[in-house]
């Protein structure tokens, strides 16, 4: 991988993209604007008691066993 690479850009924005939604969520007072109050309100729907711990399970998984080179 190099930084060349058009999906490290692509992930670089991303996560740049991330930070400024968050940071405006994060700094106003609005209800259910953050991702972690989505999650929770994900969490408390009846399919979301499966879906969401089945994800974060999944994505621990995938980056602590898993690894690169799969």
């Amino acid at each position: 991988m190099e930084l060349n690479d058009v999906y490290t850009w692509l992930w670089l924005a991303w996560g740049g993209l991330f930070v400024v939604i968050e940071g405006a969520a994060l700094f106003n007072k609005k209800r259910g604007d953050t991702l972690s109050e989505h999650v929770w309100f994900l969490r408390s729907r009846k399919v979301g008691r499966f879906v969401v711990p089945a994800f974060l399970g999944w994505l621990a998984y995938h980056f602590l066993v898993e690894g690169p080179g799969k």
